[in-house]
Formats: C-alpha cells, structure tokens, sequence
C-alpha cells in the first residue's frame, strides 16, 4: 500500500515569505512525491506520466466540459498538495494537463481566434487563507502550455463573487446548484482589452476571443453552470469548459485496501 504523501511543509494562512521559505525548504529537505508518496518529489516520473498520457474526456457533469484525468489516485493528491498545502511547483505540469483538456474540449480545430482561459474564482477568504489563488494559477499556466503550442492564448480573472455563498461540502448537487445561483458576476466585455502587441487593425478585438471556462475539479458542474451564466451574461459566452479533473462516482472509486497503482 503506497505512503500517505507526506505534507509539503506548509499550512492555512500563508504570505509570500512562507511560500519563498517553503521552496527552500522543499529544495534542502526533499519530500516524497505528493501524488504517490513513494517516489521523489515533489511529482516523479510515474505521476508526471499519468498526467501526461491520461485521455482527456468529456465530464459528465456539463457537456462542453472535458476533464484531463479522473479525480481519484495521485491525481487527487497533487490537486490536494496544489490546492490546499501550497505545492506551486505543481502548477507547471497540471497546467500542461489542463491545456491538453482545454484542447480536447474545442476539439481538432480550434479556430484562429484567441483563447481567453477564465478561471472559476474561488471565495476572496479561501485565496488569503491559502495564500495564493490556485484555479488562476492553473489557468495561467495552461495558456502558457498552448502558446508554446503556437496557439494564441491567455488567462484573465473576468469573474466574481458577488455574494457570500455556503460551503459546499456536503451539499447534494441540488443544493448545491441554488447555493451558486447568481452568486457571479463578469467584467462587462467593454474592459477586456488585447496586449498592445496583438491590438493591431485586422487582429480580433474583445469581442473576437474564445472564451473558456477553466477550474481544477468539476463535480456536479454547479460552479462551471453559474459560471457559464455569469460570462454568458457580460456577453461572453463559453466556447467549452475544461478541468483538471473530474469527480470519480462513489461507486466506481478503488476500495481503500486497493493501490493506486
């Protein structure tokens, strides 16, 4: 049976310097793999393989939305280490896994438009509590994953929470589809402005991008709904929807005594 995967050294309520002394640590006082904990870390070969070759497929919470790998086994830690205790350096690599799901999502042609990645925002009291904003993260990482592509593509935090909403743990999908209703809102299109290095005549202008919706998890796809409504509103609406993962059903997970590889 595989090692809980150790903790990353960090903890809720981190700044900037924690995180600068957390990557000192991590570089002096090496940690296991955080998605299996038996390799070396922080992700070994096997874990950067699985999410390199897992086939992106479409979540059955939401139609337009591909998902890169199941939410379960090391993908789940990594998400879990990324999120929650702080394991930047992970973001490079399941950005990659997001851009190959944002990719099957459009489909084999994708279309001369720019991409704009917008994020799914977390609740302003989680990103202090962690310190960092982790969905944008990922989705600024996976744009840069596409250009180097050689697709036009960027990340924008268009969306907002407009009001408090519950935690959503232990909500059933019902409940949770009303805690999110009309709690975003978008920066109407009008703000959105190209770099000045692609604002040229003959170049698409706002209203030319493709908009995607990106998050780490998608459960229920309660979150990514409202957020389709929210964008949609502004007059941006999803060309498709990616994640990281996508929940595992309950009853399709291992069993506890089963490894994860």
């Amino acid at each position: 049976m595989p090692r809980t995967p150790a903790p990353l050294h960090r903890q809720s309520g981190r700044g900037p310097f924690v995180h600068a002394l957390t990557g000192l640590l991590d570089a002096l006082l090496p940690a296991p793999c955080a998605g299996c904990g038996a390799g070396p870390g922080p992700l070994c070969p096997e874990c950067r393989h699985l999410l390199a070759i897992t086939p992106p497929t479409p979540a059955a919470a939401l139609p337009l939305a591909h998902a890169a790998a199941p939410y379960d086994g090391p993908v789940r830690q990594l998400l879990l280490a990324h999120k929650e205790r702080g394991a930047l350096g992970l973001a490079g690599p399941l950005g990659e896994a997001l851009a190959r799901a944002v990719r099957s999502a459009l489909g084999p042609c994708p279309g001369p438009a720019p991409l704009l990645l917008v994020p799914v925002p977390s609740a302003r009291a989680a990103v202090r509590a962690r310190g960092h904003d982790p969905t944008l993260r990922l989705a600024r990482a996976a744009a840069g994953a596409l250009r180097r592509e050689g697709l036009d593509a960027r990340a924008l935090p268009l969306l907002r929470h407009a009001r408090p909403v519950a935690d959503q743990a232990g909500l059933s999908a019902a409940e949770r589809h009303q805690n999110l209703r009309g709690a975003l809102t978008a920066r109407p299109p009008g703000r959105l402005r190209r770099p000045d290095r692609t604002d040229r005549p003959g170049r698409p202008g706002p209203a030319g991008y493709r908009p995607v919706l990106v998050d780490d998890l998608v459960t229920t796809g309660a979150s990514l709904v409202e957020a389709t409504r929210a964008l949609s509103a502004a007059g941006l609406r999803p060309a498709a929807a990616a994640t990281v993962a996508a929940a595992v059903p309950h009853h399709h997970r291992r069993r506890p005594d089963t490894p994860d590889r």
